[in-house]
């Protein structure tokens, strides 16, 4: 407890009124129990920075009320006042208790006797021995208040030894008491008797505002009374309050005035009842209403001031100057919480205090009060330079110095004093007002002001202006969405005047950096027009233009109103469905400033990409019209409908969807399309066809009817598929001929009936495949990658051959791993390309039909031809004399495993037409014929058995010549060329050519181009 240590903090904050310094606090002082604490030689007590700190507290000299006194050249205030208490629990007296004899039945109360203590404190009572506690309920109850035990009627086995133990919450201290025996008397148990309510609250009980009220009430009796709680205004008790322990405790959180009012608590039992009953008084510390202010007043003037506090019971007022009570005498007057005093001198200047106090509480409110004595001073008030003003309009120019007390005033005009006058007006306050000013009363002006502390002047130049007219303003006008315009505002003002332009729109300034998008100033000087781009629906209102000079404000504002396309429409409700139409309503939406004139329905589908227009009825809709039917619906489709309004603007946007519907269903209208068939295996009739779409399919249960009968008969036979995705059928049956006609046609149906029918087809049975195999088949290789395959026709078979395959294979051992080539028609050859060089391959042929390929031939095997030189012609040279071109190259070498070189063949593409012409030689030069308008890409490739080899590289020849374009005698650069390579025996042309005149060749060059370079 020696070791515990207090810190008192002490903040003060004292300011001027008058000036931005804030003043710190030159001392602090602390008194105790209303006697200044004297730290000169205290070792437990010292100040740090205006705080207290106390170490090793001690409870006889530390406990008490604290209060600082902070002074400064201003003046001294008081601290809100601070208790400090000593929490301790001392021990029980270490005797022995009596026993406690009593009969069963009968009630006992075991007292705790608390010891001496302060600080809140907790009661539980242990049974025999620690730690069973004695468990309450309707029975036992262990007061908080008193800590008795009160047991309401004795059992037997309450018999044994109590211990009161006793709970500090602040040092969480903990002191047991000494048993209590508990005995049982022997003379018999107590027969029954109403109750006795041995534990109850005060007749009055004080409440603090948002406190929490706990009262008790517990009786013993026997049998064991019930306890029950009223008020005996028979208000009923409010939400927040709570019944604990069986009833014993009444608890009231956060306690109001309206919580107040006598409070009863009834006992009751078979034998009879009692009560017990006591009054809520409700208490409040005062708190301010109403506080001070700091004030600066000159001498003589007078004070007043007023606090107003609040609180239960009403708090007096007293008032303290620099910490010293005032008392109500003179010129000082004191009445409740009002203080006033009169011709104040300097010597009343300093800290003022209001003081509100009742028995629960304290508050203090402070304030300064500064007497003011200086000469006047136009340092902070001074007349304008310049002063401008509109001819014709009233004039105040201000005489404000600092005095104290106020000064005396008066005003010239140059050197002439001004007088009261029909136009002149002259106020107390030393205001001077000019009526109806003309370009006369222009000058300088100058107030003087004195008091008896002196005398001071200030002077400003009044500049009378011309009035500002609006020479051009904004129209009311009409405009289209997405336009643009110009609002003019301009005006005619005096050149002395600053002319600044801004704008409003609907009443709020518009943001023109924000709003760049669509307003901008333009103009100059005297003209502020708005340029509004790219105008949309919400531009349209009032726009007003304010212009602002130094001496006035004029306005001038115009009505645009902006015509688009309607709003959407709303509310769009279907209200009558059939299979094929449905009635919809609608409400219009805005027309924005021109009519509505017509309307558009449009319908969305699962099926459908986006929405689509509808037909309705009226097949034109107008404006006026809010209702129509949509008509050609499909059957049982799940639609959604949406309405767009049109005006002389445009199409608007369109309505939000209206709730989804589903068409009523009906019979299929629509009948399968593309019916046909054949095919199959033996036996079979195939019937195929294009499934109906499901928007198409009407209603559940879909399906189709499949009809069929051979050619030439009368009566169909019918099939029925309920699957609505099936586009193909067979029929089987050993008696169905190969190949034979049938007419074939399918319909739909579904819950609601059967649909149409689809046009009568003809199709053919399956029918067999071929019997018989190719003879006479032959294979002669063409080149490496080619081979030609023969064979004779099938001459008679009663089943149809529409053609002939040929599969291939190189390995005889793996003859799955086949190649096919198929020929449609009577054709008894065919070529296999695509093959290895020098590769061995077998191959065999069959023939084929609808039902598949018959038997195959006897394979036979060929050996393709080796591949051709895969190195293209080497070091090719060209020579072009006219339009005569010589090729030259050096001759190819086979390599052992390709084709010998036959011979070879030059191909040349011209450039006009694409065609491709091409030359065979056995020889390694050539000569072609060129047209010398053309252009050509020339290419030379190798001829062998194996077939073309590698081709050389492209050879462009450009166009030889072009028309003469001057006057002047010129060649062609590329024949000019040609004639210098031909000269120097070159076999390149760009051995020697200057790079600058060789980047175009077809570019016509002077000789000159030439010369210069050769």
């Amino acid at each position: 407890e020696r070791k515990v240590l207090a810190l008192f903090v002490c903040r003060c904050h004292i300011g001027l009124m008058l000036s931005s310094n804030i003043l710190s606090v030159n001392k602090k002082k602390w008194s105790l129990n209303g006697t200044l604490i004297d730290l000169h030689g205290d070792e437990r007590r010292r100040l740090s920075g205006g705080n207290l700190i106390i170490t090793s507290l001690e409870r006889d000299q530390d406990s008490g009320v604290y209060q600082c006194t902070a002074s400064n050249t201003q003046g001294t205030i008081l601290s809100q006042r601070a208790t400090l208490q000593f929490a301790y629990l001392e021990s029980f007296k270490m005797q022995t208790r009596s026993a406690v004899n009593v009969r069963e039945g009968q009630g006992v109360v075991l007292l705790c006797g608390t010891p001496l203590h302060s600080g809140e404190l907790t009661f539980t009572w242990v049974f025999n021995e620690y730690p069973h506690f004695v468990q309450q309920d309707s029975r036992r109850f262990i007061s908080q208040e008193t800590g008795n035990l009160y047991i309401a009627k004795v059992e037997p086995s309450d018999v044994g030894n109590y211990t009161c133990v006793v709970n500090n919450t602040i040092t969480k201290e903990r002191v047991f008491s000494s048993p209590t025996p508990l005995v049982l008397r022997n003379d018999g148990a107590m027969g029954e008797y109403e109750p006795k309510i041995e534990l109850h609250f005060p007749d009055t009980i004080p409440a603090a505002k948002g406190s929490t009220l706990k009262l008790e009430c517990f009786a013993l009796g026997n049998p064991v009374p019930k306890i029950s709680w009223r008020r005996t205004s028979d208000v009923s008790f409010p939400n927040k309050v709570k019944l604990k322990n069986s009833n014993a405790i009444l608890e009231i959180p956060s306690f109001q005035q309206e919580d107040t009012g006598t409070y009863e608590c009834i006992a009751e039992n078979s034998r009879g009842k009692n009560a017990a009953r006591g009054r809520m008084s409700f208490h409040a510390t005062p708190h301010w209403l109403q506080t001070m202010t700091d004030k600066s007043l000159s001498i003589e003037e007078n004070l007043f001031w007023e606090c107003k506090a609040n609180g239960k019971p009403k708090p007096s007022y007293s008032w303290l100057k620099n910490g010293e009570t005032l008392i109500s005498e003179g010129r000082v007057q004191i009445e409740n919480g009002a203080l006033s005093i009169s011709s104040l001198n300097l010597s009343d200047g300093g800290m003022y205090q209001c003081v509100a106090e009742n028995k629960h509480g304290i508050i203090y409110s402070s304030a300064e009060l500064m007497v003011l004595a200086s000469a006047p001073s136009f340092s902070q008030n001074p007349l304008s330079r310049v002063l401008k003003a509109r001819s014709g309009c009233d004039v105040s120019l201000d005489c404000r110095p600092h005095a104290s007390p106020r000064a005396i005033s008066l005003w010239k005009r140059g050197t002439e004093i001004l007088q009261r006058s029909e136009r002149i007006s002259l106020f107390p306050n030393g205001t001077l007002k000019i009526a109806n000013v003309t370009k006369r009363d222009g000058g300088t002006y100058t107030c003087i002001a004195k008091n008896q502390f002196g005398t001071a002047s200030t002077t400003g130049r009044l500049i009378i202006t011309e009035p500002t007219r609006i020479s051009q303003g904004p129209s009311s006008t009409e405009i289209t969405v997405g336009e643009s315009i110009v609002l003019p505002c301009q005006v005619t003002a005096d050149p002395a005047l600053d002319v600044a332009f801004s704008w409003a729109f609907n009443g709020q300034p518009i943001d023109f950096h924000q709003d760049a998008d669509h307003f901008e100033r333009v103009g100059g000087s005297f003209s502020g027009d708005l340029m509004i781009r790219n105008i949309q629906l919400n531009h349209g209102g009032k726009y007003v233009c304010l212009i602002d000079t130094d001496v006035e404000s004029l306005s001038t504002d115009a009505i645009l109103v902006v015509k688009g396309p309607p709003s959407p429409p709303d509310l769009v409700v279907v209200e009558e469905v059939t299979d094929s139409t449905a009635q919809l309503s609608w409400s219009p939406g805005q027309d924005n400033g021109s009519p509505i004139t017509g309307y558009v329905i449009q319908a969305r589908t699962p099926f459908t990409v986006g929405w689509q227009a509808v037909d309705t009825v009226p097949e034109v809709i107008n404006g006026n019209t809010l209702t129509a039917t949509v008509v050609g619906l499909n059957a049982w489709v799940e639609y959604e409908f949406r309405v767009l309004a049109s005006n002389s603007v445009g199409m608007g946007e369109p309505s939000p969807p209206s709730t989804k519907i589903r068409t009523e269903d009906a019979m299929p209208d629509t009948a399968p399309t593309d019916v046909g068939g054949g095919g199959g295996t033996k036996s079979e009739l195939v019937i195929t066809w294009e499934p109906v779409p499901e928007e198409l399919q009407n209603g559940e249960g879909f399906g189709y009817i499949i009809a069929f009968r051979p050619v030439g008969m009368v009566t169909w036979t019918r099939a029925v598929i309920s699957a609505p995705s099936v586009t193909r059928y067979v029929f089987r049956n050993d008696t169905i001929p190969p190949f034979s006609p049938f007419n074939i046609k399918v319909g739909a149906f579904n819950n609601r009936g059967e649909g149409p029918f689809s046009s009568i087809a003809t199709v053919f049975s399956a029918e067999e495949v071929p019997r018989v195999a190719p003879e006479r088949v032959s294979a002669k290789s063409l080149s490496a990658a080619d081979i030609e395959v023969t064979w004779e026709l099938i001459a008679s078979t009663p089943e149809r051959v529409l053609g002939y395959e040929v599969v291939y294979w190189e390995d005889d051992t793996k003859p799955d791993t086949v190649g096919k080539v198929r020929i449609t028609g009577n054709y008894t050859a065919v070529n296999v390309s695509g093959l290895q060089g020098n590769t061995q391959y077998y191959l065999a042929v069959c023939a084929f039909n609808t039902a598949g390929t018959g038997p195959q031939s006897v394979p036979v095997n060929v050996t393709t031809k080796k591949p051709p030189p895969g190195q293209p012609p080497q070091n090719v040279e060209w020579n072009l004399i006219g339009s005569q071109l010589v090729l030259q190259w050096d001759p190819v070498i086979a390599l052992e495993t390709e084709s010998e070189v036959t011979g070879y063949i030059v191909l040349y593409r011209r450039h006009r037409n694409n065609d491709v012409y091409s030359i065979i030689t056995n020889k390694t030069s050539v000569e072609l014929t060129l047209d010398p308008n053309d252009n050509y890409v020339i290419q030379i490739k190798t001829l062998s058995e194996g077939g073309l080899g590698e081709g050389s590289e492209p050879i462009h020849i450009y166009q030889l010549s072009k028309p003469n374009h001057s006057k002047k005698n010129t060649l062609s650069a590329l024949c000019l060329y040609k004639a210098y390579v031909s000269h120097h025996n070159l076999t390149r042309w760009d051995s020697l050519a200057p790079a600058t005149c060789m980047e175009k060749p077809d570019i016509e060059m002077s000789w000159e181009c030439w010369r210069i370079h050769h």
